[in-house]
């Protein structure tokens, strides 16, 4: 019998998740609204990762210094998570929204939970119950229709918008995975903080260092520009990390096509953009994924959250505790 702070946990994993959602929601259409006043995907990039991980070593540093340590064998799979997936995942994301629809990059990054639950399948040997693949039939289902995509033609939009989609999904599941893989010996705010730095330094790198700070922007895009900074990256991306802690990628990830729903219900309110019964229906058949992945509780010994708690993977000269886990 399931105890109940496994209950507990497994509810706050999938609360963290939608919240993670709520905030990306609006994220995308502020990062559109930057690119015509004439940002370029590059500096938003620079910018926010920049930020994210200045406000966050702040944050740690004053309440929980502790988590900013790490063994010296991890630096290497933190510099290829930060350099590599935190990077890949925030350019090709930017830069598909910058050339197509920004519902179309949404779509093209929601291919992510398709690719992660292939990867566990085929490399991690882990078995999918058939609630987790009807869910994730009906969560990508859902955002085809939420999203309007049977309107959609691909090959009439820009090519490196859509290839860049395409990416965006790859890096998304590759970021997901990745994140997880930490998790096992880390604290999610200790992984993400790292995730930030390193992706920062190689975009700090790849542009002129802080180039884009240079340059002069008005009050509204500084807002917009804070906004996606830490309401569209840091929180959103620390909470989807607290979920993945619990769920882990497979199921967090489905949970995060709750985007585009949340997307087209703030439309509909603040923009009074009419759901047409379509969107109406995809909207409730990703509702209903994200319920019938709660159905499914099962205790998971391979969450990351489980494993520091068991001891597993974490030595000497690691610095979080088995027992942590907020």
């Amino acid at each position: 019998m399931q105890s109940q702070s496994f209950i507990i946990s497994q509810k706050r994993g999938y609360l963290y998740v939608v919240m993670a959602a709520l905030l990306w929601a609006v994220s995308g259409s502020a990062a559109k609204f930057l690119f015509s006043t004439g940002i370029s995907p590059f500096e938003l990039v620079q910018l926010r990762l920049t930020i994210a991980a200045a406000v966050l070593l702040a944050w740690l540093l004053l309440h929980s210094p502790a988590r900013l340590k790490i063994a010296t064998r991890d630096i290497g799979y933190f510099i290829i998570l930060g350099s590599g997936a935190m990077a890949a995942v925030q350019f090709t994301y930017l830069f598909s929204i910058s050339k197509i629809h920004v519902a179309a990059a949404i779509l093209l990054q929601y291919l992510a939970p398709g690719f992660i639950a292939l990867y566990t399948v085929a490399v991690t040997r882990d078995r999918l119950g058939r609630t987790t693949v009807l869910a994730l039939v009906g969560a990508f289902s859902g955002c085809y229709l939420v999203v309007g995509a049977y309107d959609f033609n691909m090959f009439a939009m820009n090519h490196l918008g859509v290839i860049s989609g395409f990416l965006s999904a790859l890096a998304f599941a590759w970021y997901s995975l990745q994140g997880e893989y930490g998790m096992r010996r880390y604290h999610p705010w200790t992984v993400l903080f790292f995730a930030l730095l390193f992706g920062a330094v190689v975009w700090n790198i790849l542009q002129p260092p802080f180039g884009a700070f240079l340059r002069r922007y008005a009050p509204l895009q500084w807002g917009w520009i804070g906004y996606i900074s830490l309401l569209g990256t840091l929180l959103p991306f620390g909470f989807y990390f607290k979920g993945i802690n619990l769920i882990r990628s497979t199921r967090a990830s489905i949970t995060a096509t709750l985007e585009p729903i949340t997307a087209g219900v703030l439309s509909f309110v603040f923009l009074k953009e009419i759901m047409t019964p379509l969107q109406i229906i995809g909207g409730l058949m990703v509702i209903a994924a994200v319920i019938l992945l709660q159905i499914e509780q099962s205790f998971d010994k391979n969450a990351p959250d489980v494993i520091r708690k068991r001891g597993k993977l974490v030595n000497s000269d690691a610095i979080d505790t088995p027992a942590e886990t907020d």
